[in-house]
């Protein structure tokens, strides 16, 4: 909620540099928000599927 607010603010901002820029464009607010739900679901997923492929047995004993 904080980056949304503080996104509002700088879109404001930029909107007296950029012509035709809507700070409030619910359409790019989404977009942004998706993009970066899809990263953070993606760096969360690769790893996890790299862990996955360990064999339990193997990295325990690499641990001594």
């Amino acid at each position: 909620m904080i980056g949304m607010v503080v996104s509002v603010g700088l879109a404001r901002l930029l909107a007296q540099f950029l012509s035709g820029l809507n700070p409030v464009d619910p359409l790019t607010h989404t977009g942004t928000s998706l993009l970066w739900l899809c990263v953070s679901v993606v760096a969360c997923l690769v790893p996890a599927l790299r862990a996955t492929r360990v064999d339990p047995i193997v990295a325990l004993r690499h641990e001594q």
